[in-house]
């Protein structure tokens, strides 16, 4: 379906990678720390506990696998999804097939497409990242995160740091352009799962500022650690 495209001006970044960890830098030269690789900096101990003893408990070499197949299909759906609201019409791969029948729904629910795939800037607070759209969703102007899982969520608690992934990139968002009347509120995030429809968290605007004073802490926190 077409979809209302009011597309912002892209900002021209390229993506490095440094010790294992990433930056984005602008087409100035300036370079600032992604914003996942800021949260992997910071991770409380209970989250670090709690990777350490899933890659434990299922092995060092299946855990890579599930990593790296889950990173394949997330890549595959997150470009079926950006063709699909830039109104082209492709085939689907196959092995991403099961988690784009999920989250299509949803899609019809979008509107206003204003960024995707974009990469963002916030000079401010000094981090960086690609957020994955910018839209309206039910009417109302929202960041959007596209995520793939093989059972649901079930809850925001076992979405565990993504609502600070989302609030980071919001305020990024409303930063870099904000001369472009945009001031973002609200999140939407869906998880598509094979053969169920897809889980959607919406987050509203009293969500959001209380995961704002978060992700500040944490950005405070990598910087003093440097």
């Amino acid at each position: 379906m077409p979809f209302d495209t009011e597309l912002l001006p892209r900002i021209n970044a390229k993506s490095v990678r440094e010790n294992g960890k990433q930056y984005y830098v602008d087409a100035k030269g300036s370079r600032f720390p992604s914003v996942t690789t800021i949260l992997n900096a910071t991770k409380p101990k209970e989250e670090r506990d709690r990777l350490f003893n899933w890659k434990a408990r299922v092995g060092t070499e299946e855990a890579t696998r599930i990593s790296t197949t889950a990173s394949r299909r997330g890549t595959q759906t997150h470009k079926q999804i950006e063709r699909y609201l830039l109104g082209e019409n492709p085939i689907c791969p196959e092995g991403s097939l099961p988690y784009w029948e999920s989250i299509k729904p949803i899609l019809k629910e979008i509107d206003t497409v204003k960024l995707i795939e974009g990469s963002v800037f916030h000079y401010d607070l000094s981090y960086s990242g690609k957020v994955d759209c910018v839209a309206s969703y039910k009417g109302i102007p929202c960041i959007c995160e596209w995520k793939t899982a093989d059972k649901p969520k079930n809850s925001i608690e076992r979405l565990y740091e993504y609502p600070l992934q989302l609030v980071a990139y919001m305020g990024a968002v409303n930063d870099y352009y904000r001369d472009y009347d945009i001031k973002l509120n609200h999140a939407l995030l869906v998880v598509a799962i094979p053969e169920m429809p897809a889980e959607v968290f919406w987050f509203d605007s009293e969500a959001m500022n209380n995961y704002w004073q978060q992700w500040q802490k944490r950005v405070a926190e990598y910087w003093k650690r440097l």
